[in-house]
């Protein structure tokens, strides 16, 4: 099995091109087209350079929530004219069926604690059959399903290579690299291979959350273990959609995906 190539960079720590991964009918991902990655307000010049011009990022999936982009305000690829962003949250936030306060209704503008949406929140999909990351995981589909299946449908439509990317880049990220890579067929093993890959930087990870006011209060004081991808959470969550909605497919199209979504996602990462 092909290990997906890790791009090192300045300015961001869990960054990886997805190229190489194998699908089940023995073809595999193209390089340069699906790239996943924790923060990226950090890049410098060079860390732009790179991923723009030897791995031919045009696009960027930015998963994190309003409040995060606000504090963390725009990144350095937001300047580029050749790239194209595009915000799905997969929490919901203040306003869409969440009783968390917007940053600026709680001050946050003005350097006090800022509040992020899932802080506070309770886990309750109802069927008492997933605990943990797995549990985080299928609520992120239930809560915010369509703008998962908007950020899968970005990549297919978008030119050239795409980075998909929230805080750490683990889970949120994880979840939607997932369904992309199931849709067109990549190997189970590969998948969960590729989200168990994150736990190798999970120390710079934390280090970089730990340097932003955005993060740091958040998780401070964690057990940093716990953070861990592994292996058998990414295996649950693929059951699960197998068990509850007849598989990664099957949901995607009961949420609004068609062939030619189907096709056009086939055409920029396989063929």
């Amino acid at each position: 099995m092909t290990a997906p190539l890790w791009i090192d960079l300045e300015g961001a720590v869990n960054v990886r091109d997805l190229g190489g991964l194998p699908t089940a009918d023995g073809t595999a991902v193209r390089p340069d087209r699906l790239i996943r990655s924790d923060n990226l307000q950090g890049l410098t010049p060079s860390d732009v350079h790179v991923l723009l011009g030897d791995h031919d990022v045009r696009s960027v999936a930015d998963l994190r929530t309003g409040v995060e982009v606000s504090a963390e305000g725009p990144g350095p690829l937001s300047r580029e004219p050749s790239v194209r962003i595009a915000n799905f949250s997969l929490f919901p936030e203040a306003g869409r069926r969440t009783d968390v306060a917007s940053t600026d209704e709680n001050g946050n503008g003005g350097g006090g604690p800022i509040v992020l949406p899932w802080q506070g929140r309770r886990l309750d999909l109802g069927d008492g059959k997933e605990r943990g990351a797995t549990a985080v995981y299928l609520r992120y589909l239930a809560d915010r399903g369509q703008a998962a299946v908007d950020a899968v449908r970005f990549i297919a439509t978008s030119p050239g290579a795409t980075v998909v990317h929230c805080a750490a880049g683990k889970d949120r990220t994880g979840v939607v690299v997932a369904l992309a890579l199931s849709e067109v067929g990549v190997r189970r093993a590969a998948i969960v291979a590729d989200y168990a890959r994150s736990a190798e930087r999970i120390e710079a990870i934390f280090g970089r959350l730990l340097g932003s006011r955005t993060y740091a209060a958040d998780i401070a004081g964690q057990d940093l273990d716990k953070h861990r991808t592994r292996p058998q959470t990414m295996e649950r969550l693929l059951a699960a959609m197998d068990e509850q909605f007849g598989g990664v497919p099957a949901w995607l199209r009961a949420h609004g995906w068609t062939d030619e979504d189907a096709a056009a996602l086939r055409h920029k990462l396989v063929i």
